[in-house]
């Protein structure tokens, strides 16, 4: 842990400041091992690996834990050689290089760092948040950046001070956390006057829970991680040309998406069919394993950041319920 981040970094129960007791310390004096304790409440908090941890390793997000540790190279774009994480971070965000010039942004749901690798490429300080365990994969693949800092919290805890960040995004995580409202209420706090806050969340329309995938879900998400992963691995050499096939029709191809809980993106030509082989593995497994999965109305969004006195509120035309919204 870098101790700028400590200059934000706040106690998630009362707000109050932390102080740093260092038990190992790295030749670039960051903070390998030691804990935070707040000035005011006296809470600890261990810094293990390098990250300052406000929750405990095993939550409900333990699914992404275990599939982002798994599969850690597989979506980044250095180890993908392909720019799909690159394209998709600036088109969700509508963000530009010179416009994070010195910016603190940070990265809410984190995971295994796909967007962090994009933004440690930018002149800013990109602060990673998960709950999950993921966020030591992100620890792994980013340990070299220096403008790359990394917290395992709760997106309703945010252990930050207010206004910390010029620029947040959540992309794809909203709708897996147990109350989707209180996650996108959660995140105005820490943004500063001006800042700007992006969301992609899954959106909620009248015919969203006929998807094939929450016909499954029931019982996939209450599985065992690893023997629900053995069974899309075996499922995979069947359903992988069938899809390759069928979802390439015309029209017909978008109801055969909707129909077949399968994550085969068959119109990604930036990978190669092996790659698309293993991230149709990695995503069938992650729409079929979380805990929660709570698609969102615009409608709603809308109220929230309203009440977070969030402005200039706007949907921007990319799959999904893709919000940009002002402080």
């Amino acid at each position: 842990m870098n101790l700028e981040l400590l200059k934000i970094l706040r106690c998630p129960s009362c707000r109050h400041e932390l102080n740093c007791l260092p038990e190992k310390i790295s030749a670039k004096n960051l903070i390998i091992e030691g804990k935070l304790q707040c000035v005011h409440c006296s809470k600890n908090y261990p810094i293990v690996r390098s990250i300052p941890r406000f929750v405990p390793m095993e939550n409900y997000a333990a699914s992404f834990g275990y599939q982002w540790n798994l599969y850690k190279y597989t979506q980044v774009d250095k180890y993908s050689k392909a720019n799909f994480s690159e394209q998709r971070f600036f088109s969700e965000t509508g963000w530009s290089r010179e416009n994070t010039k010195n910016n603190w942004i940070l990265d809410a749901g984190c995971g295994n760092g796909r967007f962090i690798e994009v933004c440690s490429k930018l002149d800013c300080q990109i602060v990673g948040l998960d709950i999950s365990s993921a966020i030591d994969a992100a620890g792994e693949l980013f340990h070299d950046r220096e403008n790359v800092h990394l917290v395992q919290a709760s997106i309703f805890d945010l252990p930050f001070a207010d206004e910390s960040f010029d620029k947040c995004y959540s992309i794809g995580v909203i709708q897996h956390t147990p109350d989707p409202k209180k996650a996108v209420d959660s995140l105005p706090r820490v943004i500063k006057k001006e800042g700007a806050l992006v969301l992609t969340i899954y959106e909620r329309k009248p015919w969203t829970l006929l998807y094939s995938k929450y016909w499954l879900r029931p019982i996939t998400k209450r599985m065992n991680q690893k023997v629900l992963l053995w069974m899309i691995k075996l499922l995979s050499p069947i359903l992988f040309p069938i899809t390759e096939i069928l979802f390439r029709i015309p029209l017909l191809g978008k109801l055969f998406i909707f129909m077949i809980p399968y994550a085969n993106y068959v119109h990604m030509r930036e990978l190669s069919m092996k790659q698309r082989y293993e991230w149709a593995i990695l995503d069938t497994f992650d729409m079929l394993s979380p805990a929660y999965d709570k698609p969102m109305t615009e409608k709603t969004v809308r109220q929230i950041l309203e009440k977070g006195a969030m402005k200039n509120i706007e949907r921007l035309q990319n799959p999904g319920l893709n919000m940009v919204a002002i402080k």
